[in-house]
């Protein structure tokens, strides 16, 4: 495996983010900047990473705040941010997105997210409408509908009793817990990520995943989810921006594919003229780790490679 080791860079948050970055096989054509999900982290990327550095591209992949290496003085592991969590990791993104236009001028770049990663890449992207050359956002559900609100609800519950910074009691029932018991002979409490025993049990013996975020931390969460799919802000997205939308259909955490059919529709009502979906057979929540992660990965590199020419 081609390094892939981390260096701080300090953004103007204040986090000093642990960044990575695998260099593209000559010709560079391009930079994918990649956001990963909740209680994981980047390195997590790099067979991804060397997958399309083989292609030509650059990629650049951060621990966001709360996660991994990152720290920030206003954080702590398992959340954003004391305030305005959502708009600091939002922030950051912008903050990396800066160090790649410095080094790669001229070169399009690509927003990637998976799960959390991807509430982040969309609500970056509407932040900031002319960074992104492409958009994909994997495994990301922005439809928590009724049962989300009640989700918030209890979270100020419990904001309210025991203060942000201390691990939910409920949301981890609601979540992990549940997509755990969604799963036929289920082998760990972690099988809702891939069909994969192999990759299961590396996240299970790797431990910067798998904790349980702070109050603090989902709450911003649904700050995400519940603004990055309105009419308002899908409205500020290029109309011809290239948007790539992955689900699984066997992943309980976007409702086996539901939700991310979902916001394609909701793409597609905000006029956009170049979205991809695409729903996974037999496939959970983690496709780049998933038994058929070699044909995804390939798949979404000549998605990719096929809008180049156009992103220049």
């Amino acid at each position: 495996m081609r390094d892939f080791s981390p260096f701080t860079l300090s953004s103007p948050t204040g986090a000093e983010l642990a960044v990575r970055h695998m260099p593209a096989e000559d010709p560079a054509r391009g930079v994918v900047q990649i956001n990963h999900g909740l209680a994981e982290h980047s390195a997590r990327y790099a067979r991804f990473a060397a997958v399309l550095a083989a292609r030509g591209l650059h990629v650049y992949a951060h621990d966001h705040r709360g996660h991994g290496g990152t720290r920030a003085p206003d954080s702590i592991p398992g959340a954003f941010a004391a305030r305005d969590g959502a708009q600091k990791v939002v922030a950051d993104v912008a903050a990396v997105h800066g160090l790649i236009s410095e080094r790669h001028p001229g070169l399009p770049v690509v927003t990637f997210g998976h799960s959390m990663g991807g509430l982040i890449a969309l609500n970056f992207a509407e932040a900031h409408p002319a960074a992104s050359a492409a958009l994909a956002v994997w495994n990301s559900n922005f439809n928590a509908g009724v049962a989300g609100r009640a989700g918030q609800a209890i979270l100020a519950v419990e904001a309210f009793f025991k203060g942000s910074d201390t691990p939910s009691a409920m949301l981890p029932r609601l979540t992990f817990q549940a997509w755990a018991k969604a799963m036929p002979n289920r082998r760990t409490d972690f099988d809702w990520l891939s069909r994969d025993e192999a990759e299961v049990d590396l996240y299970i013996a790797d431990p910067l995943c798998g904790w349980d975020a702070t109050v603090g931390m989902w709450r911003d969460v649904f700050t995400l989810i519940y603004a990055g799919a309105t009419a308002e802000h899908l409205a500020k997205l290029p109309r011809s921006l290239p948007v790539h939308l992955t689900g699984g259909a066997e992943d309980p955490a976007t409702d086996k594919g539901k939700a991310v059919a979902w916001l394609e529709s909701r793409m597609r009502d905000a006029r956009l003229t170049d979205v991809t979906l695409q729903i996974l057979p037999e496939t959970r929540h983690e496709t780049l780790n998933e038994i058929n992660r070699d044909a995804s990965m390939q798949g979404f590199a000549a998605w990719l490679e096929a809008r180049l020419p156009a992103m220049k």
